[in-house]
């Protein structure tokens, strides 16, 4: 199905839907699951670059010794922030990013270039700023946590742009609190992420409402927290808990130790 999207360029793309402040929703979807959609999508464009349509992302998560960032977000607090370095692994280019919460459940994503994938470095002086400016607690200190990778299409729907994420692992980089049994990296198996992005304020896009109508409503995963809460069992982890439990399937990457989390069925009836 996404081999026969008209295509659309990315700096198209960019200028019609940025998207820096918007509304977030994510679903966890099978291959089947995944089809169906698909095949119900309203018009889209699909981005290609240079003929591919299907792009690596590499991206480093920060947080304070204590993991300040993932204990705020999974006791939902209102002023909760991400930091991170988000590397394009097909051009190679890297950004430094900050995600806050703005009112009524929005994200704020603010980035520049930066040239070091796994330390901050100079850009501690704009992470601070945009934490500041957005009211999240102080952070003195930011360390690599954890490391994720994962395969990306992104589509053009008139009123939201969405991405299907695939091949999602998540890699432990922090030496904390991790017992010699534990895992130091993970994977989803065929599980597709799929994100809709829509304009701050404005309501469910079109493909919102045919995945409620098939049945699903919206994942609490983050890339981030998810992946933590998987690999260091013993942090609260109650936002995604039912997700990790019940909805994803879990697995270990080799030479790694075991760690399954089969999904069942479990959907909204129509």
């Amino acid at each position: 199905m996404i081999e026969t999207l008209t295509p659309v360029g990315l700096d198209e793309l960019n200028d019609t839907a940025a998207l820096q402040t918007r509304r977030d929703r994510k679903y966890v979807l099978n291959p089947d699951e995944l089809a169906g959609l698909l095949a119900a999508l309203p018009p889209a464009r699909v981005l290609e670059i240079d003929g591919a349509r299907s792009f690596a992302y590499d991206s480093t998560y920060f947080d304070t010794p204590g993991l300040d960032a993932y204990r705020l977000a999974a006791t939902r607090r209102r002023r909760r922030f991400k930091v991170r370095t988000r590397t394009y692994v097909d051009s190679g280019s890297c950004f430094v990013e900050v995600k806050t919460r703005a009112g009524r459940g929005t994200t704020v994503k603010e980035r520049q270039p930066h040239d070091d994938a796994g330390h901050l470095g100079g850009a501690r002086t704009f992470v601070s700023a945009r934490l500041a400016d957005a009211g999240a607690p102080p952070v003195p200190v930011l360390t690599p946590t954890l490391r994720s990778r994962y395969h990306r299409t992104t589509l053009l729907l008139d009123d939201a742009r969405v991405t299907l994420d695939t091949g999602l692992v998540w890699e432990l980089l922090t030496t904390d609190d991790v017992g010699s049994d534990e895992p130091r990296s993970a994977l989803i198996g065929d599980r597709v992420v799929v994100e809709t992005k829509t304009a701050a304020g404005s309501g469910p896009s079109s493909v919102d409402r045919l995945l409620w109508r098939a049945g699903h409503r919206p994942d609490r995963i983050s890339k981030y927290a998810t992946g933590l809460a998987v690999l260091l069992p013993g942090l609260p982890d109650a936002p995604w808990r039912r997700l990790v439990r019940r909805r994803l399937d879990i697995r270990s990457t080799p030479g790694t130790t075991t760690c399954t989390t089969q999904l069942t069925s479990e959907r909204t009836p129509s």
